[in-house]
């Protein structure tokens, strides 16, 4: 995982902590007696709103808690600390008589409870089976976070990108679906095109690409369509087209915007009567291929300008997709650095495990015109010239990266109330940028950052590792 490199947090601990929460001396005593032989760190309290408060200040790894007690008894201390979003594992403790009661704290998230009197081998038992489930729990999240956060190839945990997954996954399965793909170069239109294809009923069939931009008016139709021997100068030998080669398969159009009018006219009734003529053929050809066309043009502006077919607009954009800039993509950069940095690592072995904070700060301020592909092409300069140093350093970053302005995104207006610019935010990126200053103005106290952001410690790390910030 990325491992961005920040001041050493001063709640860090190598022991579990664990609150007991008891208002008599001798259970507390002896609970903390031995607890501490097994290893654990131990606070005390006893009662309910001296546990709130440690809870608060300290963020233990587990409460126990007695239910009935002075001040504050142990139902009334779990409800506080549930509405203050401390969600904490607890095991509480009650008398023989009061079964019920523990049952409705279990009801309020208590992990378990125990009845008194206990022994003290089945409270280390208890607490080590309540950690475990506790750190299962969260490794399934994070892992269900992670994969929610990439499609195939396709990395982001950002809304706008988020948003493109669930439009792929109801793709799924589909035979042949035809597909508009837009967004700007280096947006990763041909990872979609894949992703398409792969998760479809065609994915052992042919994916065949053809660059719309980068072939003369005089070849796309013979590549496209294919054609017969003598059809032209130089046709010595019969061709087949690309929707012949791809048959059972997918039909890829890059820069479909960039393909001439006539031809268009020509793709149109291909499309429609998924039929093709070779060029100088007479017979006709069934087509079997899905479509899926991708522009970074604005293929509605020209049509309006009259350099796009209207009609074939329509019927290429059955199911539009649009992907969104980097720079819309907040807290993707982090994360599609460390999916290249791995990428890269595993291809140029060397000593590069992460990134320093400073370079990491620069890089996601930078406004990538160039998006994912200039991500990639970074990284793989950096890993290439500096595979033996022990992380990504501020310095080892191209001058455009590094000395990239910052970019405003919220302005203020005296009060504690926010102002949205005209022109919008990014929100993950805000999100993003109030974690960092948190942690710096808190020199990396978890704790004390949660409280600034009005979060739990628990939605705080969740909030570091969607950004990377570990």
């Amino acid at each position: 995982m990325l491992r961005a490199a920040m001041a050493e947090d001063k709640n860090v601990k190598t022991k579990p902590r664990i609150v007991i929460c008891d208002d008599e001396e001798l259970i507390r005593w002896s609970l903390g007696e031995h607890l501490t032989a097994e290893g654990f760190e131990v606070g005390l309290a006893q009662n309910g709103e001296e546990c709130l408060k440690q809870a608060m200040e300290t963020a233990p790894d587990l409460i126990i808690l007695d239910l009935k007690m002075p001040v504050l008894d142990g139902l009334g201390c779990l409800r506080k600390m549930r509405e203050h979003g401390l969600d904490l594992p607890v095991i509480v403790l009650t008398a023989f008589g009061a079964i019920e009661t523990a049952i409705e704290a279990t009801q309020l998230g208590a992990a378990a409870y125990l009845i008194k009197p206990f022994d003290l081998r089945e409270v280390t038992l208890q607490i080590q089976r309540t950690l475990s489930n506790e750190r299962l729990s969260h490794e399934v999240s994070y892992l269900r976070e992670k994969e929610r956060a990439r499609y195939g190839n396709l990395v982001g945990d950002s809304a706008a990108m988020r948003s493109v997954f669930e439009m792929l996954r109801r793709l799924e399965g589909i035979d042949g679906p035809t597909v508009l793909i837009t967004g700007e170069s280096g947006t990763g239109k041909e990872l979609v095109a894949l992703a398409i294809h792969n998760q479809g009923p065609r994915k052992d069939a042919p994916f065949v690409e053809i660059d719309c931009a980068s072939l003369p008016e005089t070849l796309i139709e013979s590549e496209l369509f294919g054609h017969e021997r003598g059809a032209f100068t130089d046709a010595r030998q019969q061709k087949r087209g690309l929707f012949e080669v791809a048959r059972g398969g997918t039909v890829f159009l890059d820069e479909i915007g960039e393909m001439p009018i006539t031809t268009q006219a020509k793709l149109l009734r291909a499309l429609e009567s998924r039929r093709v003529k070779r060029v100088g053929g007479v017979t006709d050809i069934q087509i079997d291929a899905g479509i899926i066309a991708a522009t970074n043009r604005d293929l509605a502006k020209e049509v309006e300008n009259g350099r796009f077919r209207r009609d074939l607009f329509y019927r290429l954009a059955v199911i539009p997709i649009e992907l969104p800039p980097l720079r819309a993509r907040g807290g993707d950069v982090a994360q599609l650095v460390a999916h290249f940095l791995e990428v890269f690592t595993k291809r140029i072995p060397g000593q590069l495990k992460g990134v320093s904070a400073p370079a990491m700060e620069a890089l996601t301020r930078y406004a990538w015109p160039g998006n994912v592909r200039e991500v990639k092409n970074v990284m793989e300069r950096i890993v290439t010239l500096f595979r033996d140093e022990p992380q990504i350093e501020l310095a080892h970053l191209p001058p455009e990266i590094r000395f990239a302005a910052p970019q405003q995104v919220v302005t203020t207006t005296g009060s504690s109330r926010f102002v949205l610019p005209p022109e919008g935010v990014d929100l993950d990126a805000v999100e993003r940028d109030f974690v960092v200053q948190a942690l710096e103005r808190t020199e990396n106290n978890q704790t004390a950052a949660a409280k600034l952001l009005g979060l739990s410690r628990y939605a705080l790390r969740n909030r570091m590792e969607k950004y990377g910030l570990k």
